[in-house]
């Protein structure tokens, strides 16, 4: 068990709408500014989706770019981009996402239902998402929708290699209908096929919706990490909207420290994710 806590923070995703949720940071100020105010309350890596002029969902090269600018030149944070941008994008968009020069990148370990649409990703494409980031020094965060994706994994390191960095650190993504469910029961089963993995794996799980604090707890109090954000949930409790994405890594740092696992600075947790300082 780690002693600290690596607390992610994904503020906007590529689901939610700015006209639905207001408070939803879409330009690349309103990211900035949500930045810093996760770092001041115990974040430590921002997982990264931007939006257009319009505030839609885009992989623009350019804009991926400034936005890693940016967040480099404004906060200490870990910068992590999705590489699965929305589920309409296609893989070539996805993989330039790496062109941007992120610390981390997230990469999909299997095809999954998503809601009513599909989130495609084939094996050839994960494949050359791992190789790029190793030639690159980009570390992956490996998100974990279901559990068969672990075994996946386990392939892909087997035949491919470690990443980047040396470190393995995957991401339990829970609760998205046609994933696997937020349960303590579903968390368990992963931690337990993580044996498999090169040993000194690390965790982090994330609960969509109303499973953000259910796994939020199982995550800590089985030694894991967290991430929380708007991406992931835009209720704060039942009938309850949320405010700001501080607001959700401020509860998730207390109750890191409740458990005696306060939150890493972004400089400890390059050291646990095996990521060379600035």
């Amino acid at each position: 068990m780690t002693n600290g806590t690596l607390i992610t923070v994904a503020p906007t995703g590529a689901e939610s709408a700015k006209a639905d949720v207001p408070a939803l940071p879409v330009t690349l100020d309103e990211l900035v500014a949500t930045a810093k105010e996760c770092e001041a309350v115990g974040a430590s890596v921002i997982h990264v989706h931007i939006r257009d002029d319009e505030a839609k969902p885009s992989l623009d090269p350019v804009r991926l770019r400034e936005t890693v600018a940016a967040l480099r030149s404004s906060t200490d944070l870990i910068v992590q981009l999705s590489s699965g941008g929305s589920v309409h994008d296609p893989e070539s968009a996805r993989l330039a996402v790496l062109d941007a020069g992120p610390d981390m990148a997230s990469c999909t370990m299997g095809t999954v239902n998503f809601g009513d649409d599909v989130f495609m990703n084939r094996w050839e494409f994960i494949v050359d998402l791992h190789t790029r980031m190793q030639e690159r020094g980009v570390v992956p965060e490996y998100e974990i929708f279901d559990l068969g994706h672990l075994w996946a994994l386990q392939r892909l390191l087997d035949k491919y290699g470690l990443p980047a960095g040396g470190h393995v650190h995957v991401d339990f993504v829970m609760g998205v209908p046609g994933g696997m469910p937020g349960t303590a029961a579903a968390l368990v089963a992963c931690q337990q096929a993580l044996r498999e993995l090169p040993e000194g794996t690390t965790f982090s799980a994330t609960g969509i919706g109303r499973f953000t604090l259910p796994v939020l707890l199982t995550s800590l109090g089985s030694g894991g990490h967290l991430r929380v954000g708007m991406e992931d949930t835009v209720t704060y409790a039942k009938g309850q909207p949320v405010e700001s994405n501080a607001q959700l890594v401020a509860r998730a740092s207390a109750f890191a420290r409740l458990a005696q696992r306060p939150p890493l600075t972004p400089g400890e947790a390059r050291n646990l994710l095996g990521i060379p300082p600035r």
